[in-house]
């Protein structure tokens, strides 16, 4: 008995040092050689701290800043009560809200109305309306930055097409000039209009 299961035993260790060790840590090497800002989280560092993650969308409040799509997550009060919890990195999640349902509408309509009120009449962008299916979106459409410079351009009293130029440079542009849409990560057009307003 002792001798079938000795090649057994033998094969599970092999395979658990193999598959289970020098595998992920041939990966994690290679990562750190080939993708180094990627396999430490896309860390985005001022003077050396970290400020967030090209990653993970932040709540920025106060006109004088771009702001990121609205976020779905919610959270719960002492009271049991359901609140929205936006950009909590430790989890993500959409509303799973269906085309169908009232409280959908509700809530688009809701953040349509905040967004004209905010930056003016005229047409809204969509993920200015609508929330990201992770709930955790950095990036915003550069049709929807564009409509917010204006209006983040008045407040830190620079002009608009310092703000609009600034948003264009930083976009980027779908792949092949086909696929998907020109965007912006928020976190680095915050970070470039606060050292573009220091000078």
């Amino acid at each position: 008995m002792l001798r079938e299961l000795r090649p057994a035993f033998s094969l599970v260790v092999l395979f658990t040092l193999l598959l289970g060790l020098a595998a992920p840590l041939a990966v994690t090497g290679l990562a750190q050689l080939v993708f180094p800002f990627e396999a430490n989280g896309s860390l985005i560092r001022v003077h050396g701290q970290a400020v967030g993650s090209a990653l993970i969308g932040q709540d920025f409040r106060g006109a004088q800043w771009f702001h990121s799509r609205p976020s779905a997550l919610t959270g719960t009060n002492a009271k049991g009560q359901t609140i929205p919890t936006p950009y909590d990195a430790s989890e993500s999640g959409a509303s799973n809200l269906g085309p169908t349902s009232k409280a959908l509408v509700a809530h688009v309509t809701a953040r349509i109305a905040a967004y004209r009120k905010a930056y003016g009449p005229g047409p809204v962008p969509d993920d200015a309306a609508t929330s990201s299916g992770s709930g955790l979106d950095p990036d915003i459409s550069l049709a929807n930055a564009l409509r917010q410079a204006p209006a983040v351009a008045r407040a830190r009293g620079m002009p608009a097409a310092t703000v609009e130029r600034l948003a264009r440079r930083l976009a980027v542009r779908p792949a092949f000039g086909v696929i998907g849409t020109a965007h912006v990560d928020v976190l680095r057009l915050n970070l470039a209009l606060a050292r573009n307003s220091q000078k």
